[in-house]
């Protein structure tokens, strides 16, 4: 009975958009994820097990080469994972199919990237509400209006990416990301193209949007500082998870960085 109601939860997700109550926002069970074969074989994540909980800022980091973009890719439903399974709300990805996983992406899930990733040819609202249009769903202006203001953007709607500062679009992204009241928000080097004044503009934006608004938020980031913004700091090394801290500064998160990185580069000289 158990797993049948498990089902019909995880079915009923998939046809609503709507998550099981008390699931892990993330889970990650025995995740790998293998690129070629043989000698040659790159192991990008090597099992990964991971629960996010509901209404958290997650951070993470490591080495380059450690995994962290790889993780967000297949956590994200961007990639598929070599064995092992992920869930996002409690609803199984792994198995999805691709129509299926990109009307989950659509629905489910919110991403801001480093890039902005902004339509030029559309105005401030209709790369808010294009989320929604590739879903088949109706725009909904008043609720793009919401987030617009939520973002600081009041007033912006109608102008285009090329009329805004960097801040400014990444903030538009953010709004974008938040319009469908995702169950996660991927982000993925945010602020790594905004001047430190305008990246504590951008993170505090994200911060805002876990405790006013209850999002969940899970960010791939280099910077200390960046980190220092989230609830936990997970720390990749060589496709497996090798620390992590809670509620720590940015220069204990350096420190551990800077370690971790001398003991990645030592064990891949050896």
């Amino acid at each position: 009975m158990g797993l049948r109601k498990k089902r019909y939860e995880e079915g009923v997700a998939a046809r609503t958009g709507v998550a099981p109550a008390g699931r892990p926002a993330v889970e990650l069970r025995g995740v790998r994820r293998q690129f070629g074969r043989g000698q040659a074989a790159v192991h990008a994540l090597r099992g990964i097990d991971l629960e996010l909980a509901r209404g958290g800022f997650t951070a993470v980091m490591g080495p380059s080469g450690s995994g962290k973009s790889t993780f967000l890719q297949c956590a994200a439903g961007l990639d598929r994972p070599t064995a092992g399974t992920v869930h996002l709300g409690g609803t199984e990805i792994t198995g999805l199919s691709e129509n299926k996983l990109t009307a989950l992406r659509r629905t489910r899930l919110g991403f801001v990237f480093q890039a902005f990733n902004l339509l030029p040819s559309l105005t401030v609202e209709q790369n808010v509400v294009l989320p929604m249009r590739l879903a088949g769903h109706r725009p909904d202006r008043r609720r793009a209006a919401e987030v617009l203001s939520q973002v600081g953007l009041d007033g912006l709607a109608r102008r285009r990416p090329d009329q805004l500062s960097g801040g400014q679009q990444q903030r538009v992204a953010i709004a974008r990301a938040l319009v469908t009241r995702p169950d996660v928000v991927f982000a993925d080097e945010p602020t790594g193209a905004l001047d430190t004044t305008t990246a504590t503009e951008v993170l505090g934006l994200l911060r805002g949007a876990v405790d006013s608004l209850g999002a969940t938020v899970v960010m791939v980031t280099h910077d200390p500082a960046a980190a220092a913004w989230a609830d936990h700091v997970l720390f990749l090394a060589d496709g497996a998870i090798a620390d992590s801290l809670t509620g720590a500064p940015a220069a204990r998160i350096a420190d551990r960085m800077t370690a971790l990185t001398a003991s990645y580069r030592t064990g891949a000289a050896a």
